[in-house]
């Protein structure tokens, strides 16, 4: 048996939502900024995705703008958002981080043992140059879920602008409400049985957003390019299926989690931590005594799909970021395994990962 159990690096795509965007694939080819039949039929296929998002994500459809995924949307608002630094915590995305790095005056916020930034190491690291505050509503990693709304109250007190990176959140939080307290948010289509390659990001109207890519009108002239039609369609259909499926989502990855951790604690006792407080469901991050590539290979020999941690960063020999910052050895933050669940993740599933993981450990 092979089961696949890293969700959180990327999901199948739903046939349903392939089934929105196949017309946008064949038949319906115009370029959306065509001022003929075939550019207006695209322009209105994307009209309508802006404002399925919008309706989904209680906002208005111009503070929607379609990118290519949730890094170019974490960069446009990290380096092009509001003014003065930016205030990042330590276990955001790379995404965030690295475009952090480009902004004069970024200061770091660090996480405590459990995988939290708190409001209080938020506000221990403003500065009076600080105008842009980021924090991810889940982390990647850990599935650990961040106190962004008691951070969205400080921000206000203090007249700075809050981006919340929510690609990994998508599926088990509410982003209405999210959206309701941010400046901006990022999404990813292909986290969200989406198409890969599609993302957004939202920023409220009102709040200063330079242009990212220059060479066209598109977005309001903030970035340049033809629109992806068909992934506009995808993303926005599957965007809308995540949000009106995620209490039955939450109720099934939850029950499937706690399966799958049980009995690897009873198994396995002191050998394994389980990682983080506050967690997403469909997130377990799993420090092993005998952890390492060599364990994640042996897994993957096995049949069993899952992660060191971020996909983007699976290549590296570093120890992961997010560990580090919650305070973890560099031994430590080499020997840990996200394994993430998915909506067509079965109980028989988790049971044989259960076996497998086991005798895996057994073996190394």
């Amino acid at each position: 048996m092979n089961v696949y159990l890293d969700n959180a690096a990327t999901t199948p795509l739903d046939p349903e939502v392939f089934e929105k965007m196949l017309p946008y694939l064949t038949g319906e080819f115009g370029n959306p900024d065509s001022l003929h039949a075939y550019g207006r039929s695209a322009a209105y296929a994307v009209g309508e995705a802006r404002d399925r998002i919008a309706q989904t994500l209680g906002v208005k459809p111009s503070e929607v703008y379609f990118t290519s995924g949730g890094t170019e949307a974490d960069n446009w608002a990290v380096r092009m958002m509001g003014e003065g630094g930016a205030c990042v915590s330590e276990i955001e995305h790379s995404a965030v981080l690295s475009a952090a790095s480009m902004r004069r005056g970024t200061v770091y916020a660090k996480a405590n043992r459990s995988g939290t930034v708190t409001v209080e190491s938020i506000e221990r690291t403003l500065n009076k140059d600080t105008g842009l505050v980021a924090v991810m509503a889940v982390n990647n990693e850990t599935g650990c879920i961040q106190p962004v709304e008691q951070i969205s109250s400080l921000c206000k007190r203090r007249g700075i602008l809050l981006f919340s990176d929510c690609v990994q959140a998508a599926v088990s939080q509410d982003l209405k409400r999210i959206c309701s307290f941010t400046d901006a948010i990022s999404l990813s289509g292909h986290k969200i049985y989406g198409p890969k390659g599609t993302g957004v990001l939202v920023v409220k109207k009102g709040v200063k957003l330079s242009a990212l890519i220059a060479g066209g009108e598109q977005e309001r002239g903030l970035r340049g390019g033809t629109l992806n039609v068909a992934g506009a369609v995808g993303f926005s259909y599957a965007l809308e299926k995540v949000q009106r499926e995620r209490a039955a989502f939450c109720e099934k990855t939850n029950a499937l989690r706690e399966l799958f951790e049980g009995e690897l604690k009873g198994a396995l006792g002191h050998g394994i931590v389980v990682d983080g407080e506050r967690r997403a469901p469909n997130v377990s991050h799993i420090t092993f005594e005998r952890g390492g590539s060599a364990f994640l290979n042996l897994l993957d020999l096995h049949g069993i799909a899952c992660s060191g941690g971020a996909a983007c960063s699976a290549h590296s020999a570093l120890p992961s970021h997010v560990m580090l910052a919650m305070g973890r050895s560099e031994a430590e933050a080499k020997s840990g395994v996200r394994f993430s669940f998915g909506k067509q993740t079965t109980e028989e599933e988790v049971r044989f990962a259960v076996k497998t993981v086991i005798e895996c450990v057994e073996k190394i």
